[in-house]
């Protein structure tokens, strides 16, 4: 390999050696004082709890795990959204898995905690996945009640969720393993099966004090909403054990006697590895994210091989080349792929295209393409590293705008799976385009060059820095040249704090960071999770600019 591929090679692997390290201190959770005390109360943490409950040998997928990552300083911070989330097996059955972290601020619910449940209701509803949740939380973080408590997509809509994910016949478990409090204790009463720890699990509206102060009486906790309370006087649980490893056992035995459903029916054969090292990924993409790369080695080492070639194969190969499009299979599953371009080519007419950049013509065919793969009821994965649509007055006179809705209309009536791995540049429109977040991916992983904002970070801050300095010139304020040079850097390092994957991943507009080598096996396991939902729509896309 070369000496550049040997850069950023290097360059990657320090990155995710920092990634496992803010990994690591986020798995603590509170703390390792607070893990002791959970231990000293005969208590698992929520990833020994999930780490329990998961079938030997098996991996679980975490999700969110970056998600309040720099949030609520003031208030001592948020790990993980104070919940350990993800998809795993029990009893051989892909679940989802909600797990309160009682060691951030005793399992309360800040609003990302709410968010990030949100998000994992709708993977559960999306790709019809049963759900377990792991109950231990104070309830609603009281000082920021306003920003968790009344909103559409606040605490409530969890409740919401419960019911019309039961009107959906997917299963729900709930396994009351400290406090259920307030509002909070109608997630274990709406799920399906309710299962207590003697001595630990409690669920009430209002606790002691709570009661004392409405109605003056003295009540304790055990009387008040302990698994004996449930099980024999209130009938609001249903099992109680005397340990957590008791109910985890149970919670087992409950998913596998969970009933066969019917599947989606995505096409899967045999797998094979890819034709290249997936290790070599690291050294394709470029350190400096303007540089240009080939997509298709990132491809060939992420699909399978056909024999001693790869199995994906080009749809117009020779128009719109700064999008990639192709039919391939990912360990069997059968894909259709959209990816950027990141080196410059010549159209057929002489023109030079940017890579990364959509054009008229890639819109275009990538618009035809991904209603192929509606019609032919094939998954949908999509690789970015894309600065955006093409601008100018050509492209304008041309109908970038027409062309470009074309492909939005196309993604965002899409009605197979769709998966988005974000590998470097995610920008303005092309992040739109290119199945963003706002387009409902079923699953939405970065690996850690992405760079996801409006538009590149110097393009930003010097359009910033022209409404800056024209606010203080029409103030009579004069501003030396120094002055400017300060600002400017000031605000590229704002800005570029922002567009960094953990920013995104904090706020939950990418699911996880991951390990480009882990892509493969994530968006096999995604494909897995949505052939699931047999319910799929009929593809329709309206009104089309042509």
């Amino acid at each position: 390999m070369d000496l550049e591929f040997n850069k950023n090679e290097d360059e990657l692997r320090l990155a995710l050696s920092e990634l496992r390290r803010r990994k690591d201190k986020i798995a603590l959770g509170g703390g390792k004082k607070a893990i002791e005390k959970q231990h000293e109360k005969k208590k698992l943490t929520a990833r020994e709890r999930i780490a329990y409950l998961i079938d030997p040998g098996s991996s679980f997928i975490e999700l969110g795990s970056f998600a309040g990552f720099g949030m609520y300083e003031n208030e001592g911070g948020c790990p993980a959204g104070g919940t350990v989330a993800g998809i795993g097996y029990v009893s051989g059955r892909q679940c989802v898995i909600m797990a309160n972290d009682q060691t951030v601020k005793a399992g309360a619910w800040f609003p990302i905690t709410g968010k990030k449940n949100l998000r994992m209701q709708e993977i559960a509803m999306e790709n019809r996945l049963p759900i377990i949740y792991l109950v231990d939380s104070a309830g609603v973080f009281l000082p920021m009640q306003d920003e968790i408590f009344p909103d559409k997509e606040h605490f409530g809509r969890i409740f919401r969720n419960n019911a019309c994910m039961s009107a959906m016949g997917i299963p729900q478990i709930a396994a009351v393993m400290g406090a259920c409090v307030a509002g909070g204790a109608y997630l274990p009463i709406m799920s399906d099966e309710t299962l207590m720890v003697e001595g630990q699990g409690s669920i009430f509206l209002a606790g002691p004090y709570l009661v004392k102060a409405a109605i003056g009486e003295d009540v304790d906790v055990e009387s008040l909403g302990g698994a004996t309370t449930h099980t024999e006087i209130s009938g609001i649980a249903d099992y109680k054990f005397k340990t957590e490893q008791e109910v985890l056992d149970q919670v087992k035995k409950i998913v596998s006697k969970l009933g066969a459903h019917t599947q989606a029916g995505y096409d899967r054969i045999k797998s094979a590895l890819p034709l290249k090292k997936a290790e070599e990924l690291y050294g394709i993409i470029p350190t400096n994210s303007t540089l240009p790369y080939n997509m298709i080695d990132v491809i060939e080492r992420i699909v399978d091989a056909a024999g001693n070639q790869s199995s994906f194969e080009q749809f117009k190969q020779d128009y719109g080349k700064t999008i990639l499009c192709g039919y391939a299979r990912i360990d069997g599953w059968a894909v259709g792929i959209v990816a950027n371009q990141r080196l410059i080519v010549r159209s057929r007419k002489g023109e030079m295209q940017m890579g990364g950049v959509i054009y008229n013509d890639s819109a275009d065919k990538a618009a035809r393409f991904i209603m192929n793969c509606n019609i032919k009821k094939i998954p949908l994965i999509f690789l970015q590293d894309v600065t955006g649509f093409m601008v100018g007055s050509r492209s304008e006179q041309s109908g970038i705008i027409k062309d470009g809705a074309k492909m939005v209309n196309a993604v965002a009536n899409s009605v197979v799976p769709k998966i988005t791995i974000i590998v470097g540049n995610s920008y303005g429109a092309g992040n739109y385009a290119m199945c963003g977040k706002a387009y409902d991916p079923r699953f939405i992983y970065a690996w850690p060059t992405a760079k996801i904002a409006v538009m590149g970070g110097d393009q930003a801050a010097k359009t910033l820095l022209q409404i800056q300095v024209a606010a203080m010139k029409s103030k009579g304020k004069e501003v030396a040249a120094e002055e400017e040079k300060k600002l400017l850097e000031e605000i590229k390092g704002k800005y570029q704090t922002q567009t960094t994957p953990y920013y995104a991943a904090a706020r939950l507009w990418v699911d996880e960071i991951i390990d480009p080598v882990m892509t493969r096996t994530l968006i096999s396991e995604g494909i897995r999770a949505a052939n699931n939902n047999p319910h799929i729509a009929d593809f329709k896309t309206g009104v089309f600019q042509v």
